[in-house]
C-alpha cells in the first residue's frame, strides 16, 4: 500500500492521490463479491466432490460412446489407437516420438468451440471419416441411406410400371378385340390350305408360299411342314405354268431342305431331284432358275444318295449346260461353289476320324464319283475360263476350285497356257492389291488371301 508523504508532495497532489487509492480499494471489494467465473484462481473439476465425496458426473461423462472419441485443444496431444478425431480437426505425425498428434485449428479470434459445438458440426457434415461418428450416429445414417435407396428403387419400378402393361392386361385385351396368339404349326396349316385351295388367287399362293418360305427354315417346323402335307404340295408346285409359282415353291423347297435328313429323304423319294433338273435343262426365267439351283444344292449338300442319283440322272451335264447360254452367269458362279462344296465334303470326310457312323456314311460316299465325272466331262477347262470375270468375289470361289483340281488336272493345266498367263496377271494385280492393305495396317487382308491361292497354284503347276 502506498503512504502519502505530507511533506514531499503539494497538496494537490496529495488530494489527487487519496482519490485513486479510493477508487482502488473499491474496485477489489467488487470483485470479490462477482460470479465465481470471475475469480481470480481457477478452480479445477477435480477439486469439486459432491456431499458423497465422489466426483460429480458430467453430461459428456454420462455418454460411454463419447469415450472413444478425442476432444483436442489448442495444443498438440497424442492419439490412442482407436479414438475418432472430430471433423476439421488438424492432425500431424511427430517424427521424434513416432505418434500421431491432433489439435483444434487455429482461429481468427482465438477461441475454440465447445464440445457440443463439435459434435453438431460434425453430425451435420457429410463428407467426413465415417470413424468421426458414433456406432449409434453410423447406424441411423445407415437406416437413412437404406430408406432412400427403397424409396429410389420404388419410384423407378413404378417408372416403368407405368411404361409397360401387364401380360394379363393384353391377354384381356387381345380377348376383347377377339385376337389370338397362333403358333407357327397353326400358321402353317392356314398357310397351306390357302396354297392348295383352287379359290385362292395367283397372288394369295404366291404369298402363301412366300410367308412358308419363313417358317420352314426353322428345323421343326419343317418337319410339321412335311407331316401336314406341304412338302408333296410344293413339289407338285414346281410343275406350274405360273413362273412366279414355279419359282417361290422352289424357294419353299430349298428352305425346308436345308440340314434337314428327314425332308432331304422325303423330298427325293417324291421325286424333286428329277423336277429341278428339268427347270435348269428347260427354257425358264432366270429367277426360277435361281431358286431351282438354291434348291438343288440344298438337297445334295451332306446327302451322298442324293449326289449319286444326281449324277446317275447326268446332273453334271445340266449344270454345264448353263456354261454354254447366255445371261447365266450368275449362276455360273454359284454352279462353281457348290462342285466346290461338294468336293471338299467327301475330302474332309475321308481326313476325319472314323466312329462307327462315319464309316456307315465314308461308304455311302465312295459310291459318289464326283471327281471322276467332273474331270471326265470337261470341268478341267471350263471352270479357269472364269477367272477373266472382273468381280473379286467370283474371281475368290473359281481358285478353290482350281485349286482343288489341281491335282486331278495338273497336265492339262501345265499345258493350258492361257491359264498361265491368267494366273500371272492376278498375281501381279493382287501383290499391288496386297501391298496397299498391308500399308493400311491390315496384314491379313482380303487381297492377301487371293494372292496366297493365286501363289499355291503356280507352286502346284511348277
Amino acid at each position: 500500500m502506498l503512504v502519502a508523504m505530507p511533506g514531499l508532495l503539494p497538496t494537490t497532489a496529495r488530494v489527487s492521490l487519496l482519490v485513486l487509492l479510493g477508487s482502488l480499494l473499491f474496485s477489489c471489494s467488487s470483485l470479490s463479491h462477482r460470479a465465481p467465473e470471475f475469480a481470480l484462481t481457477k478452480i479445477e473439476e477435480s477439486d469439486i466432490k459432491d456431499a458423497s465425496g465422489k466426483e460429480p458426473v458430467t453430461e459428456d461423462d454420462a455418454d460411454p460412446e463419447d469415450l472413444e472419441v478425442f476432444h483436442p485443444t489448442d495444443q498438440w496431444q497424442s492419439l490412442r489407437a482407436g479414438q475418432a478425431v472430430p471433423a476439421g480437426s488438424h492432425v500431424r505425425l511427430n517424427l521424434q516420438t513416432g505418434e500421431r498428434e491432433a489439435k483444434l485449428p487455429d482461429r481468427e479470434n482465438g477461441q475454440s468451440d465447445s464440445r457440443e459445438e463439435r459434435r453438431r458440426r460434425r453430425l451435420g457434415k457429410v463428407d467426413v471419416d465415417a470413424n468421426s461418428f458414433t456406432s449409434e450416429e453410423l447406424k441411423k445414417a445407415l437406416a437413412k441411406m437404406k430408406a432412400s435407396e427403397k424409396a429410389e428403387r420404388k419410384a423407378r419400378e413404378e417408372e416403368v410400371r407405368k411404361k409397360f402393361r401387364p401380360i394379363e392386361q393384353l391377354k384381356e385385351e387381345f380377348e376383347k378385340l377377339n385376337m389370338k396368339i397362333e403358333t407357327d404349326y397353326e400358321i402353317m396349316v392356314k398357310l397351306i390350305s390357302k396354297f392348295n385351295s383352287s379359290a385362292s388367287t395367283l397372288d394369295e399362293k404366291v404369298a402363301a408360299l412366300y410367308d412358308l418360305e419363313y417358317y420352314v427354315h426353322q428345323v421343326d417346323n419343317a418337319k410339321d411342314f412335311l407331316s401336314l402335307g406341304g412338302l408333296q404340295l410344293v413339289i407338285k408346285g414346281l410343275n406350274s405354268s405360273e413362273a412366279s409359282l414355279k419359282e417361290h415353291a422352289a424357294f419353299v423347297l430349298g428352305a425346308a431342305l436345308s440340314s434337314n435328313p428327314k425332308v432331304q429323304i422325303e423330298a427325293i423319294e417324291g421325286g424333286a431331284l428329277q423336277k429341278l433338273l428339268v427347270i435348269l435343262a428347260t427354257e425358264q426365267p432366270l429367277a426360277v432358275r435361281k431358286k431351282a439351283l438354291f434348291a438343288l444344292s440344298s438337297m445334295l449338300r451332306h446327302f451322298p444318295y442324293a449326289q449319286q442319283q444326281f449324277l446317275k440322272l447326268g446332273g453334271l451335264q445340266v449344270l454345264r449346260s448353263l456354261f454354254r447360254q447366255k445371261g447365266m452367269e450368275p449362276l455360273r458362279v454359284r454352279v462353281v461353289t457348290l462342285l466346290y462344296d461338294l468336293i471338299m465334303e467327301k475330302m474332309l470326310l475321308e481326313d476325319s476320324q472314323h466312329g462307327e457312323q462315319m464309316e456307315e456314311k465314308m461308304q455311302q460316299y465312295q459310291q459318289v464319283r464326283l471327281v471322276p465325272a467332273v474331270v471326265e466331262q470337261g470341268w478341267c477347262a471350263l471352270v479357269p475360263k472364269l477367272l477373266a470375270m472382273p468381280e473379286h468375289d467370283t474371281r475368290e470361289k473359281v481358285l478353290k476350285l482350281v485349286g482343288v483340281l489341281v491335282a486331278f488336272c495338273r497336265e492339262l493345266y501345265r499345258g493350258d497356257s492361257a491359264l498361265g498367263t491368267a494366273l500371272s496377271l492376278l498375281r501381279s494385280e493382287y501383290e499391288q492389291l496386297a501391298a496397299e492393305e498391308q500399308s493400311q495396317g491390315d496384314k491379313d487382308g482380303y487381297f492377301r488371301e487371293l494372292l496366297a491361292s493365286v501363289n499355291t497354284i503356280l507352286r502346284e503347276l511348277g
